[in-house]
Order: structure tokens, then sequence, then C-alpha cells
């Protein structure tokens, strides 16, 4: 087995490679003058099994073009399986036609990495569960929530926890997550979108009055929709909000905007390498994933069962 990286989120890549007490690849992947991504493997990797790390976070065509010239180069040198272990799967916001003439970009970028050469597919809670249908080769979508419950039964055990899902196309996550919190009580934040980054809370479907109420969701971008369901949680007498969210995007004034809101705290995986504003942020905190992907990868390398991680 061997563990390859590019520049996206190395600290992540680290945390897995020691994980799995190995080296990362001996590689480069560097800018030509023009910007253009050149990638040199520095080791023999002729029928090896290579998993290659690589979130596609901002700058996300830059780390979309590593990806794949990374699997190109590993094929071209005989590995003899390549893993593309994508944690955060950029475009995949855009899997389905929102309007006419419009793209479906996750399906455009599943096509790239299998032509690319990958074999495989691992990646961490897809925006939406049919991506993994838009890729024809196998396909492992982990879960956040089971790092994500034991955080949290560690900190608010004996608090009167409430999961609440910050839109109605989250339930399932938060129910998922509920079950897990011995089957803590749902709410819903039930809001409309009146254009794209902008959000407007509508209703509370639920009673959160007096409970700890734990906000969960897959993306935080600009963090309009987490930022205002806190506030209405607070507004209908909730006694504390803190969110969980499997990857921390967290453009534009997201970051101000969170420290400035009614959240407690935001606790975000490392899945996306975070600039120095997100680490420097008194309100978020990171929850390390690493074990769960070196975890995922070991079982994949041995032929063993993934889904078992879960039970």
């Amino acid at each position: 087995m061997k563990l390859m990286t590019g520049n996206a989120n190395r600290v992540l890549a680290q945390a897995v490679a020691d994980y799995l007490e190995i080296k990362l690849t001996d590689a480069s992947v560097r800018r030509f003058a023009d910007e253009e991504v050149f990638v040199e493997i520095h080791e023999n990797v002729r029928g090896e099994d290579v998993f290659v790390l690589q979130s596609t976070g901002y700058p996300t065509n830059d780390n979309l073009m590593e990806l794949l010239i990374m699997i190109d180069a590993l094929r071209r040198a005989s590995a003899r399986r390549i893993t593309a272990v994508v944690p955060y799967f950029g475009y995949a916001r855009q899997d389905r036609k929102p309007g006419p003439r419009t793209p479906i970009s996750a399906k455009l970028v599943a096509n790239l990495i299998t032509a690319a050469g990958a074999n495989r597919v691992l990646s961490v809670d897809l925006h939406a569960g049919q991506i993994q249908g838009f890729f024809d080769i196998p396909t492992d979508n982990l879960y956040a929530a089971p790092v994500m419950s034991a955080d949290i039964m560690a900190r608010y055990e004996g608090r009167n926890l409430m999961v609440v899902s910050p839109d109605v196309g989250g339930v399932v996550r938060a129910r998922g997550l509920a079950k897990r919190l011995d089957n803590a009580p749902l709410a819903i934040v039930d809001k409309r979108r009146e254009k794209p980054g902008e959000s407007e809370v509508m209703n509370i479907i639920g009673d959160v009055a007096g409970r700890f109420c734990i906000l969960i969701d897959d993306i935080v971008d600009s963090a309009g929709t987490l930022c205002n369901a806190a506030q209405a949680l607070r507004d209908a007498g909730a006694e504390d909000v803190v969110a969980y969210v499997s990857h921390g995007v967290l453009s534009g004034g997201a970051v101000a905007r969170v420290e400035k809101s009614a959240l407690r705290k935001l606790v975000i995986t490392d899945s996306i390498g975070a600039p120095q504003a997100v680490l420097d942020a008194a309100k978020i905190r990171h929850l390390p994933i690493a074990p769960l992907l070196g975890e995922a990868i070991r079982r994949i390398s041995d032929e063993s069962s993934v889904s078992s991680l879960f039970d």
C-alpha cells in the first residue's frame, strides 16, 4: 500500500499516513510559470495499491487538476490499483439540474476522475447520496456521524440534547445522528432560500425550549443558514446551540459571521485544509477524521468490510 497526496491538505494526509504507520509517497506536485500543474513521482509504484488523498476545496479547480494529473501519473507508472481519496468532493452541490440549460457538474467531475484512471473512489459525507451512482467504478461514502456522536457524548453527555436539521433536506442525516445519541429528539428548521447564498428562517418544527440543540449539516459555506438557524433556535427558547458540520468550506465572510452568531461553537472536520483565519477563530473547532480515513483505507487494501465501520 502507498499513500500519495497533493497540496490541498497535506496535514490530513500526514495524519492518515501516521495512523497507517507508513510514509507518504515521495512525489512533487508543482506549478510551471504559467500555473500548469506538473507531477513527478520519485519512487517505484509499479504493481502497488496506491491511495491518492486530495480534497477538492478552494481553490477547487487547481486541486481537482492536481488530483487528475496525479492519477494519470500513477496509471502511466503502472500502479496496480489507484483509489482517489477525496474527503471533500467539490462540485457535489451541482448534482442535478436546478433549472433549464444548467450543467450537472458533479457527474462531469466523476467522469473526469474515472477517465484519468482511478479504479475506486473514497469520500466523506457526499452532499447527495446519488453521486455514488455518477461513478462507473466502486465508490465508498464514509460518514462522519460516528466521530461526531462520540465527541458530542464526551463533551455534552447529561445535557438535554436535541438534534436539529437546518433545513428539510438534511432530515435523514439529522435522524441518523439522533439515533446514535440514544435516540435524542429531532427538530427541523424550515427555511426559504430567496437566492443563492442567502437564506431566511421561516419556522421551527419541534419544541426546542430548554433544549441543548445540536445543529448538523454536511457543508458550511457562507454560514448564513447555520447562523440564522442558531438565532431562530435561541429566539425559540433553546438553552444553547452547537453546530457539527462535515466540511468547513467557510468562504467569504463566513468566519466573521460565525464569530458574531448565536452559535456557542462550530465543529468541523479537517476534511478541508483550514486557512489561518479559520484556525484562529475562537468559535470554530476541528474534529480529526484521519483515523476514520486511515481505517477505511486499510480495509480497502485488505479487501475487508468498510461498511462494518458504521455498525
